[in-house]
């Protein structure tokens, strides 16, 4: 799915106030801290809560293959004054039906300053333009309005709801669908989420 330019470790995305970067076996830390917040947990499918180290080397090692293989493309998020600092992280990835998935997630004390906003447009300004996809897909949970604002903030439409497996979760839980097609993300219906002021 992703070419070979997303393939190597030195890739990375820059905005006005992020790095998006390949996650490394230095995120761990950060990201038990803050994917284990049971706030930040509690939103995600795959994320259990207490969060164990292992579940988080599993995942590094999971994400570098796949960013590898061009299966997936996993991206650690770090401000630019400290693109070492890891605070989020967002991901696109295939699937076996439908159009590929945007995930993501953004640590507690980061939350309501635009940034995964900033994230998800950039990563899906890449998604278009490098791989030729047509089409992405997001979901957020019903009880999470913040996520469902960050995606139409980046001009995802809402395509219906569900209820999807959350097996970190011990659950099905309603979830709302969403979409963003190439046509819509050549027209964007405003100016992009990333060039706005914070």
């Amino acid at each position: 799915m992703f070419p070979d330019l997303t393939r190597d470790d030195v890739f990375r995305i820059e905005t006005r106030r992020l790095w998006l970067r390949w996650p490394t076996a230095k995120d761990r830390d950060a990201i038990l801290k803050l994917a284990g917040d049971p706030s930040v947990a509690a939103m995600l499918a795959r994320v259990p809560h207490p969060l164990p180290a292992p579940v988080v080397d599993a995942f590094l090692l999971q994400a570098r293959a796949q960013n590898t293989a061009g299966s997936a493309l996993t991206l650690a998020l770090a401000p630019r004054a400290a693109p070492g600092s890891l605070i989020g992280v967002i991901s696109i990835e295939g699937r076996t039906e439908g159009p590929p998935e945007l995930g993501y997630w953004l640590g507690q004390p980061y939350w309501g300053s635009g940034l995964m906003a900033e994230a998800v447009t950039a990563l899906c300004h890449a998604f278009f333009a490098y791989t030729g996809g047509t089409e992405l897909a997001a979901s957020a949970r019903t009880v999470n309005p913040a996520s469902r604002h960050v995606l139409e903030t980046c001009g995802f439409v809402q395509a219906g709801s569900a209820t999807r497996p959350f097996p970190a979760r011990g659950a099905d839980l309603p979830v709302d669908l969403f979409s963003l097609d190439r046509r819509r993300w050549q027209n964007p219906p405003s100016e992009p989420a990333m060039t706005r002021a914070a």
